[in-house]
């Protein structure tokens, strides 16, 4: 009985500090990819090609070693813009909130990970 109560425990504990975080990922990456969906960023960005903007890999790339990546994104995603890969303009996203936002933003610097 001893015995059962420990494995079972065990499994417990590894669900929750191995199963549990993946789980979060995937709720967040889901919450993400709607959030883009949403908002049609998926008309000019794919996650692994170029479309009319960056791929979310490509992106992801440009900003791995930089500080500012995500207060720069945030920025670019709300206010739109043109010159960081371009000509073509990228329209402003006014309507996300500051959550929204975060979320995307910490989604594309992870390279878009999907939960396929």
């Amino acid at each position: 009985m001893i015995s059962v109560r420990v494995h079972v425990r065990t499994a417990f504990l590894a669900f929750l500090f191995i199963g549990a975080p993946t789980a979060y990922a995937s709720s967040e990456n889901a919450k993400a990819f709607a959030i883009a969906k949403k908002n049609a960023c998926l008309g000019c960005h794919a996650i692994n090609k170029k479309i009319v903007g960056p791929s979310f890999q490509d992106i992801a790339a440009k900003y791995k070693n930089s500080t500012s990546a995500n207060a720069l994104l945030k920025n670019k995603i709300q206010k739109g813009g043109a010159g960081s890969w371009g000509v073509v303009p990228m329209p402003a996203n006014t309507k996300l909130s500051d959550v929204e936002l975060s979320i995307l933003v910490s989604w594309i610097l992870q390279g878009a990970p999907s939960n396929n």
